[in-house]
């Protein structure tokens, strides 16, 4: 099969923009020791409606469902704020679409690992003034592949390429000019060549345009101008952009009905992705029935997937679901295991602490062992 061009992946690390964005908050409580250091109390028995413990905490305005307007003082989580994914490794693109333009024999060599070989050509092609060989020579000295890294080059390269207006090198120089690494830092040509990116549908640009269109214009406004970067950025899979669509959609006053009946689906989609944040909230929207109908053994399977992977606030979830028996049996062991996991990590929880300390000796042990072999999916 011959060679094809296509786009080359590229890693979302985008500098901050704005203040630093604090980690995923957590409930707050007493500092005790291990779990099981303290005397025994007896475990609290929770009225069967109760579904306080079931949503994530979350910064103030965030644009959360007040508590008044949920039975029983629920609120439903309203995921991450939109900046805090800057900087992060994103989930991979899904496969490709078939290509059927021109044969590009460098990138073809540089797709089946023949850098030596892929460089030689694309440094001709490069210096003849070709876009697309300029930016497959930055990358390729950015990452030493075929040749020593040269991130001072690379990013001349990419210069080159983005001034002749190739959107995957836009995107790149961007980031350079925003970090000020290896280029002198400039703010405005940065946001000049993202955007540039972004309307030139490089999907990675768009997803970023929007993060920096919400950091330049707080509030509902920014979110309201952000959203169709975050559409065109979703419909060709960035994860990030589905999540941050999700809960736009479902948040968002003034969006047509048939928008928000789709909140669901592009959480779900960022969840398949195997983007542990939409998973965690796909486990919360379900066991709180937001954006669609109630479904606690939905629920109870996408907070397993998240908890899982490794995402402390599902693990501290999950065990609330083994507590009180939402989707899935009552399991003492499992729900302390989920709460030892989640306590180490940092998450404190009294409500879990009550529980775990009123379990029998055995129960705690077995839990405590289950937490040490654990590895994540």
């Amino acid at each position: 099969m011959p060679p094809v061009r296509r786009p080359i992946p590229l890693v979302l690390s985008v500098c901050a923009l704005i203040g630093a964005v604090t980690a995923l908050p957590i409930m707050a409580a007493a500092q005790s020791s291990e779990p099981g250091a303290r005397a025994r109390a007896p475990a609290p028995t929770p009225p069967p409606t109760s579904r306080r413990t079931l949503s994530r905490p979350v910064e103030d305005n965030a644009g959360t469902l007040s508590k008044e307007s949920q039975p029983d003082g629920i609120v439903p989580s309203a995921g991450v704020q939109l900046y805090e994914r800057m900087g992060a490794t994103l989930p991979p693109l899904p496969p490709e679409k078939p290509y059927t333009g021109q044969i590009d024999e460098a990138y073809g060599d540089y797709q089946r690992g023949l850098y030596e070989t892929a460089l030689s050509k694309a440094l001709t092609k490069a210096s003849a003034g070709d876009a697309a060989s300029q930016t497959l020579v930055a990358t390729m000295m950015m990452r030493g592949f075929g040749i020593k890294r040269d991130a001072k080059t690379a990013a001349f390269w990419y210069r080159q390429a983005a001034e002749r207006g190739d959107p995957p090198a836009m995107f790149e120089y961007a980031l350079l000019l925003m970090s000020g690494r290896y280029v002198e830092q400039d703010k405005k040509k940065a946001d000049d060549f993202m955007h540039k990116a972004a309307e030139a549908g490089n999907s990675s640009a768009q997803f970023n345009w929007g993060q920096i269109v919400v950091s330049e214009n707080p509030g509902e406004r920014g979110l309201q101008l952000a959203l169709p970067y975050y559409e065109k950025s979703a419909e060709q899979g960035v994860a990030d952009a589905q999540y941050a669509v999700a809960q736009l959609y479902n948040t968002l006053k003034g969006l047509a009905p048939e928008k928000k009946s789709q909140a669901r689906y592009w959480l779900e989609r960022a969840a398949k992705a195997g983007f542990d944040t939409a998973q965690l909230d796909m486990g919360l929207w379900y066991v709180n029935g937001v954006a669609g109908p109630q479904d606690y053994d939905k629920g109870f399977q996408w907070m397993r997937i998240a908890a899982y992977r490794g995402n402390v606030v599902a693990q501290n979830k999950l065990a609330h679901l083994y507590v009180e028996a939402l989707g899935t049996r009552p399991d003492p062991v499992e729900a302390a295991k989920w709460y030892v996991l989640s306590r180490r990590a940092g998450l404190q929880d009294p409500y879990l602490e009550d529980f775990y300390l009123g379990i029998e000796d055995d129960q705690q042990k077995q839990a405590i062992d289950r937490a040490n072999k654990f590895r994540r999916g």
